[in-house]
């Protein structure tokens, strides 16, 4: 359903957007002055992929018409932002099923200037990383910042991101480290240790490093039961590597080793720290909930 552009329609809409997607656009806060900088300093692959993951709709708008909301009816807005109420013509659906209106609308909290001036964006081509609302048409941007510039090489960059995240077994989702366990070899230094992550999905995801005298420590990570030694580490990147480097505790947790002897204990946490050194810093410009 197509609508014109004025502040009569605007308002009609406006308390079912309020109520309904302000409060899942508040969680994560942007940093600095929000998507105009993150535009500016470019966007790190673990923040395009947490505002891929959290989206089951992702497009290319450009911008209609933009209509700033005054105190009353924009409710609360932080500070050296403004509520804006916008309509967007859809030139490019990349996630989403069950397709999209070819117009949406949808509130933005953008940024203010030093100057205190907004940004201009009407014609503006964004992308969008969102979910539906109530009403045909009507989204909700899933963060503050969920709003970026659609560049070429950005628009590239989401859909591959997005290609991993649906495929046929994609990594999923960690939310903790499980049990950790670690045994000696038959010859002075050699040792493994597998450390067992916790999953949303509850699939299996594993961690083996392998110690061997006169060789650098190799490390492997299996989805699934069976661990191949042979595997390579993550590349940076990857959807893999995000899961990992994003999603997992810098140091191994005690509850981890709650059951090994000390000195297979230590073991383990300097195997994971090889892990985590190995993958890297899981480097953000933005702030999630």
């Amino acid at each position: 359903m197509k609508i014109k552009s004025s502040i009569q329609p605007a308002y009609f809409f406006l308390s079912c957007l309020i109520s309904a997607s302000y409060p899942s656009i508040s969680g994560a806060q942007p940093v600095g002055n929000g998507p105009v900088a993150a535009a500016r300093d470019s966007l790190s692959y673990a923040d395009m992929a947490d505002l891929a993951d959290a989206s089951s709709l992702v497009a290319v708008v450009q911008i209609r018409s933009v209509v700033t909301l005054d105190a009353e009816r924009a409710g609360a807005v932080p500070e050296g932002y403004r509520r804006l109420y916008i309509e967007a013509d859809v030139t490019s659906l990349i996630r989403g099923d069950g397709g999209i209106s070819p117009t949406v609308r949808y509130l933005y909290d953008a940024p203010l200037s030093p100057r205190g001036k907004l940004p201009k964006l009407k014609k503006a081509q964004m992308i969008l990383f969102a979910r539906r609302a109530d009403r045909p048409g009507e989204i909700q941007l899933v963060a503050r910042d969920a709003q970026i510039p659609a560049d070429a090489p950005t628009i590239q960059q989401v859909k591959a991101i997005l290609s991993e995240l649906v495929a046929n077994g994609a990594p999923p989702r960690i939310i903790g480290v499980g049990d950790a366990f670690h045994v000696r070899g038959t010859v002075a230094g050699e040792s493994e240790t597998q450390i067992f992550l916790r999953t949303q999905n509850g699939d299996p995801v594993s961690l083996s490093i392998l110690r061997r005298p006169g060789q650098e420590p190799r490390w492997a990570v299996a989805l699934g039961e069976i661990v191949d030694e042979a595997a390579q580490p993550p590349a940076r990147g990857s959807l893999l590597w995000y899961r990992l480097a994003c999603g997992l505790p810098r140091s191994l947790p005690a509850q981890s080793v709650r059951s090994l002897p000390i000195a297979d204990a230590d073991a383990a946490r300097a195997d994971f720290a090889l892990v985590m050194q190995a993958l890297g810093v899981c480097e953000r410009s933005r702030a999630i909930s």
